[in-house]
Formats: structure tokens, sequence, C-alpha cells
């Protein structure tokens, strides 16, 4: 029988047979569908949003570089509330928290208000903080050390499952329930009245997705979640002293490659669907570009199913290496071609990108011992990275919006870097006994 919040049995860290963390991994894989599936909305949003309130490009992205904000500003005091409450009621927080954001996106589209949505996204995104401070360490060491990669790879299939779903989700509920969303790139401009109709698109899908946030919270604070061991926990302040956080190369050069790979990531994702409407790409309404961009965040599905079975035989520096290299490629094809060619390149990326968060994560925190939660809010803080989408705006209106990718190619290269020295382990801390 279920038990409050807090009363799950203990086990071992890193020691526990995979009957006792089988059944928390399935509930959690819903955590990372959910929070998936609402961030990716936001790919569909932006070219609304861009239509109902006629922005440019650099204005468009800086929407997305709000909800990635979130990230900097919540994630130390989501790592304090953890050490706090504990991580199953941090999860039932941040489900909560998200819900009153996609609630707030009523007065948003009823106004409409282009400064209440981007405090809706804000809320919304510091709620999915919470859960990847929380779920991400969590998933990461609850099993073998050995195949943490592999889990975490794992659930965020489900995660990719859930930015598949997403666009097919959206499109429909948003951008084919509105005159901007069906139109070609570069008709003609939308009144006011149907901008003011198009507003209210976003009503019915953010009311469903904060029924099923609210219902997900209720599971998840009666599941009895098994709790993790000593060696994850933060230690007393006079243990700590001795330790340094920044003698660990994998997690110093592991910050800025999470940075960095946002960026790449965001960038590509929501500024597809401009892309692949242009006349010289593939000419197509945003409505049918939504249908694209789920073929794109399923290559990252298909890709992290497949990256955690690699990860069983293959170390996981050595397949994040591989996957940069032809996240790079493919990136250099998206930017010089032009017609299906470019278009079909951009969405091969989506399998490039699939391993790279969380096998940067995974790799980040590997041999961190007691200070796992302390460098796990570290590499969630750096999910900000996100928010320099606006950079690609700013040279999307500046030199053209293919060209805009040349930055996203550049960013591949320091996965590159980072997947070949700067994820080695230096100074590990030994695992300490599991809670008694």
């Amino acid at each position: 029988m279920a038990g409050p919040i807090g009363q799950a049995s203990l086990v071992p860290d890193g020691s526990a047979p995979r009957a006792a963390y089988g059944p928390a991994l399935t509930l959690l894989a819903s955590l990372f569908f959910m929070w998936g599936f609402i961030t990716v909305i936001n790919n569909t949003l932006l070219p609304h949003l861009r239509s109902v309130f006629e922005l440019n490009y650099t204005q468009t992205t800086l929407i997305e570089s709000v909800w990635f904000i979130a990230y900097f500003f919540a994630s130390i005091p989501s790592a304090k509330l953890i050490r706090r409450v504990g991580y199953q009621r941090a999860m039932v927080i941040g489900l909560l928290i998200m819900a009153a954001g996609a609630l707030l996106m009523v007065p948003a589209a009823k106004l409409p208000s282009y400064g209440v949505v981007l405090t809706a996204l804000f809320i919304i995104a510091s709620g999915i903080t919470l859960l990847q401070v929380a779920a991400n360490p969590y998933v990461t060491v609850i099993g073998p050390a050995e195949t943490g990669s592999s889990r975490l790879n794992l659930v965020q299939a489900f995660n990719s499952l859930g930015t598949t779903l997403a666009p097919l989700f959206a499109g429909y509920l948003i951008l084919g329930r509105s005159k901007g969303g069906t139109m070609a790139e570069g008709g003609a401009a939308l009144t006011a009245a149907e901008r003011y109709a198009d507003a209210q698109s976003v009503i019915l899908p953010y009311v469903l997705v904060a029924v099923v946030l609210v219902a997900l919270a209720v599971v998840i604070a009666r599941f009895p979640l098994p709790a993790i061991g000593q060696s994850t926990q933060r230690v007393s302040q006079a243990d700590r002293a001795g330790l340094s956080l920044w003698k660990h190369r994998n997690l110093v050069f592991g910050i800025p490659a999470i940075f960095i790979y946002l960026i790449a990531e965001i960038g590509v994702a929501n500024l597809f669907i401009n892309f692949v409407s242009q006349p010289d790409i593939a000419g197509i309404t945003h409505e049918q570009a939504s249908r694209y961009l789920a073929l794109l965040w399923g290559g990252m599905m298909v890709g992290r199913f497949a990256g955690s079975f690699l990860m069983r035989t293959i170390p996981a520096e050595k397949v994040l290496a591989g996957f940069s290299v032809a996240a790079f490629a493919v990136m250099l094809v998206a930017t010089f071609a032009h017609g299906p060619a470019a278009m079909w390149a951009l969405i091969a990326v989506g399998l490039c990108h699939s391993i790279m968060f969380p096998t940067i994560f995974s790799l980040g925190i590997r041999g961190l011992g007691p200070l796992t939660e302390e460098g796990s809010g570290l590499l969630i803080m750096a999910i900000a990275g996100g928010a320099l989408v606006v950079v690609q705006g700013w040279l999307a209106d500046l030199y053209g919006l293919q060209w805009s990718f040349l930055l996203t190619a550049i960013c591949e290269l320091y996965v590159l870097f980072y997947a070949l020295w700067g994820s080695r382990v230096t100074h590990p801390l030994p695992d300490e006994a599991p809670i008694a």
C-alpha cells in the first residue's frame, strides 16, 4: 500500500536491485514525459505569438529566453528546497507550480497580454527546474553507478516521447485553430480582430495540461519512492570544508557543456517552424511544419533508446563524441543546402542531439559522491544557456535565418571537446555507506 510522502523504504545507493527501483523509474518516466511535452509546446507557441503580437525573430526568441532564465534563478533555490523537504515532496511541488503557470495562460490569452504570457512561462519553467534538479540526479544514482548514463538516457527517451507528441497536440489545438497558423509564410497581415481570436486558441491546451499535472502530482505524492543513499546527500558544513566541486574536471567543463548544448537544441527547435515554412526550404504552413517538428523530436526519442542500449557496452563519452560529430555535419548541411535537403538535415539533428543532455549530465556528476546534489543544481542552472537563443534570433534578423544555424554548428564542437577530454573524472569522491 502506498504510504505518505517521505515514508518510503530506504535502499542502498548504487546497489539497489532492479526490482527495487524499476517501478519508481516507470513512474518517473511520466515526469520526464510531461516536462518534455510542456516545454515543446513552446516550439509551436512561439510562431503563434509572433503572429499574434507581430514580433520579429529577436522578440520571438526573447520569449524562450525568459523561459530559460527561470533555470538560472530557480536552480539553487530548488536544491535548497530538496534538502529541506526531500526529493519526493519537491517533485510534487514542482508539478503544482507548473499547473499554476499553465492556468495563468488563461488570463494571458483573454487580455491578451505579452507580459502575462512571459510571467506564466517563467512560472512553468520554474516548476520544471525543480523537477529537473530532483529527478535527474535521482534517476542517475538510484541504481548501479556504471549504468547511470544508460538509465538516464532511458527515462529521457520518454521525455522525448513527450516532445514528439507535443507539436502534434499544439499544432492541432493552437496553430490549426488559428488564422495565423493556417496561412503560408509571408501571407497577408492579420487584422486586430483576427489576432485577438488567435490568442484564445491557447486556452484549451493549457487547461488540459494543468489538469494532467495536478493528477500526476497526486499520484507522485502517494507513491512509495525509494530513498537514495547517503553518498548523494549534502554533507555537513564541517565535513564539506575539505571538499570542492571545482576540483572535478568533469563538472567544471560539464556546466558550460550543458549551457552551450542548450543554445543548440533550443535554437533548432524554436526556429524550425519558421525555417521550413520559408519558400526556398519547404514553403509550407506553420501547421504543416509542426508535423515535421514532431519528426525532429521523434528522432531524439529514437536516439535516446538507442543510446541507452549502446552505453551498456560502449563508454558514454565515446558515444557522445560520435553523436556530436554527426550533429556538426548535419548542421553544416542545414546551413548551406536548400529545399528538402536543408529541412531533412535540420530534422536529423534531433537524432544527433538525442543523448547529449542526459549523457553530459550523468558524466558531469560522476565521482561527486556527497556533492552530487550541489553539482546537479549547477548543471541544471546551466540549462539557462537556452536563454541565449535570443542571440540566434538576433543573428537571424541580421544575416538571415539559415545563416544563424552556424552558431548551432559551433556549439556541437564544444560538446565534442567535452566528450574527448573535459568529461574525464578527476579527484573522485568515494561512495559512503547507505543511510541506516
